[in-house]
């Protein structure tokens, strides 16, 4: 199956050598198969390398490939393309390509250059630093439902509890070993290979801590403070906003800011904690997956959770933020606004009383657009919601 980048790399690649491309995005999303099958795709002579090894290289390895990409594009019109995977892992990765990319700008070489990084947060930092102008950033995120849809043929509700995960897909038949496996080979291994090695975490096991915290309160609430007393050795406030930060960059979860005209209130509000791909929760839910669909509280909870990290996964290739709204008692699940444009959403998973909180949101917002999505009479139904991207249901 082809993933829509793959499309608008090869388009990028066939146009004049203007910037880098940058592949961004968490582990186990196909970011080297969207390379791969642009390079084929694109009809260009190509070097493919990896710095995956278990021992990160220096700045020579960029040099070597860039050497060899450079042989390769030697008698082809129209260049060459190199494709540098995991390009995070190489200290001081940014000044090397800056360099290169600069001295080949400078003698009108044709070498096309893609590099791939499954740190998003890491490889941004990158590029502010040292390739500010010369570079297009292509974010990749979790898989979609229509994606999971076409390749495995899930239904809705078996997408909501088992998220967005390719390479689990094949285990569901065994509940205990799928979830080993999101757990083993990609929770740990993007804590410990693209957060604990490659970022200052003074406290590992803390981050750690409110990985799992963050995980069991997804679609909840959660102030720092009552973070503090639900987790050990647990610092300050400030550290704990890092280290949310650093997950959310991984690909992990994230914290949703308030809503509120002022900007400085966003900023200063408790967190509402949210997985950014739905089987993340399951599989430490510490429930079988089929009792999860029984339990109203649990089904609530997964369903909005859904949303919410499908909102998160789509939202910033169009600019559009996702928050929160509590104001009193009335509360809205999840607010999309880029510039004037503002869209209250509210998750019923059942039949329950009607969304008072989008009622609340709109007298103190007239302009807003309000939708509910999943059960209820006008609502639009989940299967519906996740089909398109979080800017389609910016009014």
């Amino acid at each position: 199956m082809l993933r829509p980048q793959v499309d608008t790399l090869i388009r990028r690649l066939h146009e004049s050598r203007r910037f880098l491309q940058i592949l961004a995005g968490p582990r186990q999303v196909g970011k080297t198969t969207i390379a791969r099958q642009a390079m084929l795709g694109c009809g260009l002579p190509h070097h493919y390398a990896s710095a995956d090894g278990p021992t990160p290289p220096d700045t020579r390895w960029i040099d070597q490939q860039w050497d060899a990409a450079t042989l390769t594009a030697r008698g082809a019109p129209e260049g060459a393309v190199l494709v540098l995977d995991e390009v995070q892992k190489v200290p001081r990765w940014s000044e090397a390509v800056k360099a290169r990319w600069d001295d080949d700008t400078q003698h009108a070489r044709r070498l096309r250059v893609v590099l791939l990084g499954s740190a998003p947060l890491l490889v941004q930092q990158g590029l502010t630093e040292s390739l500010a102008g010369r570079f297009e950033l292509l974010r990749v995120p979790h898989w979609s439902y229509a994606e999971m849809r076409e390749a495995f043929g899930w239904d809705v509700e078996r997408y909501v509890i088992f998220g967005g995960y390719p390479g689990a897909a094949p285990l569901l038949d065994e509940p205990s070993r799928w979830a080993a496996y999101v757990r083993d080979a990609l929770v740990e291994t993007t804590l410990s290979r693209d957060v604990l090695l490659m970022s200052r975490v003074d406290k590992p096991a803390l981050l750690r801590q409110l990985f799992d915290l963050a995980c069991a309160y997804s679609g909840r609430e959660l102030s720092y403070t009552k973070m503090l007393g639900q987790l050990q050795d647990a610092g300050n406030t400030t550290t704990l906003a890092h280290y949310l930060t650093l997950l959310a960059g991984a690909g992990l979860v994230a914290g949703l800011q308030k809503y509120a005209g002022d900007v400085a209130r966003r900023r200063g509000s408790s967190p509402k904690l949210c997985v950014l791909n739905t089987a993340l929760f399951t599989s430490r839910a510490g429930m079988a997956p089929e009792r999860l669909r029984t339990d109203p509280e649990a089904w609530g909870r997964l369903v909005e959770s859904c949303v919410g990290a499908h909102l998160l996964n789509t939202a910033p290739a169009d600019g559009v933020e996702v928050s929160w709204w509590r104001e009193g008692a009335a509360e809205v699940d999840f607010v999309l606004h880029t510039g004037r444009a503002l869209t209250a959403v509210e998750v019923k998973s059942g039949f329950s009383a009607p969304a008072r909180g989008l009622v609340a949101f709109r007298k103190q917002f007239p302009r807003a657009a309000t939708l509910v999505v999943g059960a209820g009479s006008g609502a639009i139904q989940l299967e519906d919601f996740l089909a398109r991207p979080a800017v389609d249901w910016v009014a």
